[in-house]
């Protein structure tokens, strides 16, 4: 037997899924015809902007107000242009910058873009304060460690986007950047008061909520003086304690994805995830990147079954789906603005460029890129020098395996330039640097989090605030390497 189809639908109008590959399959299509609130796109559905948009209408088809969604943050985590890096510096950067009407133009020209391929909702700006030099999944893509600072360039982000007519989705409540571990892997503890969150990591979402943010994102993190032994994402007290009646947010709560191991090992799996999550306060719940339409029945069949047995309240679940529907139904009145120049992101990019030390004598160098890995959030994206280098030499090592003697002798009488992000925890990073920096000249290129630390002897430190395609051209202009 079945399930009621006015129920299935109820549960559908709840789910952001995802489908693999280029062109949707004939299954997403006809789940956003039965009710799907939406899909989210990822990298792999991405080729190029004729295919995109050409994918945006074929799910248009199914139903016109279908939500398309997609984590385009600009800096390091990009999905249009993860094949090359993004044209614009993220978070960090634009925070180094300090300019906020910048950020606010960076933002729009952002949301200009997706709007222009039909997408409704990006899941940015991240919001949280990286007060944590080595938070491993949030970085470069915060606007800094300090509260204000990071409050105004969310609002300022938050108003770009949706100038452009696309929803912001301000991400992790009640604030990732505290954490040392990454809620991909693990569920991440942040064992303060709810006092600290309130002064450190909660201004930003005041901030996007006076801004208009029509959707915030919840953290697979857990804070034990309000969730408990559980994640944010099922904890009522932050959700709709916190969130709704202290801050007043009224736009729609979507999860994180849901098969991250910060959810889905708390709840024992993607689909009980869903209803604990609803069951919080959730209204829209991001099933992840790995999606078919089994798991979408799955979970839709769980979230019914929850109706039958009481754990789900049919009002909660109608709620969750209203705001839904409103978010669906802002982003189809809003109108769209004209595209930015391209350029925008690159100059920029070199605005946030720091330079200590001296870079003059910097003839002819050796560039020599350290192999780091990267994020889930992030993804393979190219990143670094390379593109940008007219005829300079690079060679790629990784720290921990790299011999400083044959370094020297493959560079003779060139400087170093050492590139790498977040060198301050990168296996061997610091100690390869230190090693270099002793007998020979060496110029140190920072594209992660920037942190303290400070090689020894090295000539000069350049940082970036981030690694995308505008960063790293950004870096080689600074060195003078581009022409």
């Amino acid at each position: 037997m079945g399930l009621d189809p006015g129920l299935r639908r109820l549960a559908l109008g709840t789910l952001l899924a995802a489908y693999p590959g280029p062109v949707p399959p004939d299954w997403a299509v006809d789940l956003v015809a039965d009710g799907l609130a939406g899909h989210t796109l990822f990298g792999t559905n991405i080729h190029d902007p004729a295919q995109v948009a050409a994918s945006t209408a074929a799910l248009r088809a199914g139903r016109a107000d279908v939500l398309i969604a997609i984590d385009e943050e600009g800096g390091d985590v990009t999905r249009l242009a993860h094949a090359t890096g993004s044209p614009y510096p993220g978070n960090a950067a634009l925070g180094a910058i300090g300019d906020v009407a910048l950020t606010r133009r960076v933002y729009q020209a952002i949301g200009a873009e997706l709007a222009a391929l039909g997408i409704s909702v990006n899941l940015a700006p991240t919001v949280d304060v990286n007060s944590a030099d080595d938070n491993p999944v949030i970085g470069t893509r915060s606007f800094g460690a300090e509260p204000v600072r990071v409050a105004a360039h969310s609002a300022a982000a938050t108003a770009g986007l949706q100038a452009a007519g696309v929803a912001a989705c301000a991400k992790h409540f009640p604030g990732h950047g505290a954490t040392v571990a990454d809620s991909h892997y693990e569920l991440p503890t942040v064992d303060v008061s709810p006092d600290v969150l309130r002064q450190r990591d909660l201004p930003p979402f005041a901030a996007v909520i006076a801004a208009g943010a029509k959707a915030v994102m919840t953290a697979h993190i857990r804070v034990p003086a309000l969730t408990g032994d559980g994640p944010a994402t099922f904890s009522r007290t932050v959700l709709v304690d916190l969130l709704r009646d202290e801050y007043g947010f009224t736009g729609a709560v979507v999860t994180d994805a849901l098969e991250m191991k910060g959810a889905a090992l708390a709840a024992g799996g993607i689909a009980p995830g869903a209803v604990r999550a609803l069951a919080a306060g959730a209204d829209l719940l991001c099933i992840g990147a790995k999606v078919d339409a089994g798991l979408v029945e799955r979970v839709a069949a769980e979230i019914v079954a929850a109706l039958g047995d009481g754990r789900l309240a049919r009002a909660r679940v109608e709620q969750a789906a209203g705001r839904a529907a409103e978010l669906a139904a802002w982003t189809r009145a809003a109108g769209t603005t004209t595209g930015t120049p391209t350029d925008l992101g690159y100059a920029a990019a070199r605005r946030a460029v720091r330079v200590e030390g001296v870079l003059a004598g910097l003839d002819h160098p050796l560039v020599v890129q350290l192999h780091a890995a990267s994020t889930i959030a992030e993804g393979r994206v190219p990143w670094g020098l390379g593109p940008h280098l007219n005829g300079t030499e690079e060679i790629r090592v990784v720290a921990a395996e790299a011999d400083p003697d044959a370094l020297r002798r493959h560079a003779g009488t060139r400087p170093i330039v050492l590139v790498g992000r977040h060198l301050h925890r990168l296996p061997g990073g610091p100690e390869l640097a230190a090693t270099l920096a002793a007998t020979h000249p060496v110029i140190v290129v920072e594209m992660g989090w920037p942190a303290n630390w400070r090689p020894v002897d090295a000539r000069a430190f350049v940082t970036t605030y981030g690694a995308s395609h505008a960063n790293g051209r950004a870096a080689a202009e600074a060195l003078g390497l581009t022409g």
